[in-house]
């Protein structure tokens, strides 16, 4: 059992609108039911699509920031490009797309909530680019990419260009030759494709454990960083 199987009739309209989101119409129809089909549903699924966009991605966004911002260096860059293309923003930009109500899923994986479990989309989001890519060639892709991401570099870069908060948390405590701090789960709620994790940002210099939440361990973690960061500055701040 698909969710939202390509080709049924009833979905035509669904996939007329995804090319039309995607600004590409595909001559290869093909390609756009693979990048839709999870490995869940058989052997003709998305998984080598997606290892092809992740490369096609990562070169059309190195593009994009290339020369949105000509006057950044290689490091800024860097951590702009990773802020873009990880999970979460992947997530979003599949959840713009309409993607959950038309991925190809096995009924097992579609009743535990694949159809909105964010790694899958992220990842349908990558297949979904190299799909262009194998029907257009790479300036299509390209074209999907600024589509999708244009909007994002220009809402998030003053976020990107910093560190991200575990980063900034390690160096800050290297600095101060104190131990790097630990994190560990201290609890998950929720159904699977909804749960939410609780971390604990541990730091036995200075007797601190921080808490912080996500609906990722890393997004639990990184605000666990930034809450504990925050609690840091403030005490040395209040220190005469």
């Amino acid at each position: 059992m698909a969710c939202g199987a390509v080709g049924d009739a009833v979905n035509d309209s669904l996939l007329d609108a995804l090319q039309a989101r995607l600004g590409h119409r595909f001559a290869q129809a093909a390609l756009l039911d693979r990048a839709l089909t999870h490995k869940s549903f058989g052997a003709h699924n998305n998984e080598r699509l997606e290892f092809l966009g992740d490369a096609v991605l990562s070169a059309a966004i190195s593009g994009l920031l290339f020369e949105h911002f000509g006057q950044s260096g290689e490091g800024d860059l860097t951590r702009v490009r990773a802020h873009l293309v990880r999970e979460d923003m992947l997530h979003r930009l599949a959840l713009d797309l309409g993607l959950p109500a038309l991925l190809r899923l096995s009924e097992g994986e579609a009743r535990s909530g694949g159809g909105q479990r964010p790694s899958i989309l992220a990842d349908a989001v990558e297949a979904l680019i190299a799909a262009v890519y194998l029907d257009g060639g790479f300036a299509p892709a390209r074209a999907l990419v600024e589509r999708l991401f244009t909007p994002l570099v220009a809402s998030t870069a003053a976020e990107a260009w910093t560190r991200d908060p575990k980063t900034e948390l390690q160096e800050w405590l290297q600095a101060r030759r104190q131990p790097v701090p630990g994190y560990r789960i201290e609890s998950t709620r929720g159904r699977q494709h909804e749960q939410m994790f609780t971390v604990v940002c541990s730091i036995p210099s200075r007797s601190l454990e921080i808490r912080g939440e996500g609906r990722s361990r890393r997004a639990a973690e990184q605000e666990a960083a930034r809450a504990a960061l925050a609690t840091l500055k403030s005490d040395e701040t209040e220190r005469p």
